[in-house]
């Protein structure tokens, strides 16, 4: 197949993607995610017939790794216009931050059924038993018939930019926490006192900054710190 054509397929196939219901929940950050998806697509040229595809996504917990170190990670179970799309994304890593925090995709538990129906009223009926299952992790995709499993790699770019604010932030609490089971209590119980009289005096607060930089403790405080600026 010319390369020009393979191009348009995946690129069809992006732009013909359309995510009808998304996890409501977060990638996890400290643990592996399975995503529960339901893809739809109409057969080409037979009206009225849908191919419902079943499955799961499986992302291991995200890690702080250079590009470097991810960029030969495998994709289990995708065919090679989702791997040519996921190419793609890596080599526009600035714009695009999927896998920057390593994420592996593979499918599982696959399975498929074509039904005699509308594109919308299947999205409908699906849509409904994903609600009353209460599946935190499930999402419904429409999309192409083929190439179609490039639709979940952009399903699940999008989704790990949604959670990639909340996967930082988990990072930096648990680095923080970690940071506090470091330091002296003696250290401890000194910043706190500093804070103390900080509040009650706002001249203090820039002896406040200097000692929790000298203590090497300031970015564990840092949030403190400025709330009591902006105050004082």
């Amino acid at each position: 197949m010319p390369k020009e054509k393979k191009a348009f397929d995946f690129w069809y196939a992006v732009h013909n993607t359309n995510v009808v219901r998304g996890p409501s929940r977060a990638l996890e950050t400290f643990g592996e995610t399975r995503i529960h998806y339901f893809h739809l697509a109409e057969l080409p040229d037979i009206p009225g017939k849908v191919r419902i595809r079943e499955g799961r996504l499986e992302a291991h917990k995200p890690l702080l790794i250079t590009p470097e170190a991810y960029v030969r990670e495998e994709m289990q179970g995708f065919g090679e216009q989702a791997r040519q799309y996921l190419d793609f994304l890596k080599a526009h890593q600035d714009a695009i931050r999927i896998l920057q925090y390593g994420y592996r995709l593979s499918q599982e538990a696959f399975s498929e059924q074509v039904v005699t129906d509308s594109l919308d009223a299947v999205a409908e009926r699906v849509d409904k038993d994903v609600e009353s299952s209460n599946d935190p992790f499930a999402a419904i995709i429409k999309g192409v018939d083929d190439p179609w499993d490039v639709s979940l790699v952009h399903f699940f770019w999008l989704h790990v930019n949604a959670s990639a604010p909340i996967n930082v932030r988990d990072f930096e609490n648990a680095r923080r926490e970690a940071a506090a089971d470091a330091t002296p209590r003696a250290v401890r119980d000194e910043v706190e006192r500093a804070f103390a009289q900080a509040q009650a005096d706002p001249s203090l607060i820039k002896d406040l900054g200097a000692l929790l930089r000298r203590h090497g403790v300031f970015d564990r405080y840092q949030d403190r710190f400025f709330q009591l600026v902006r105050r004082g």
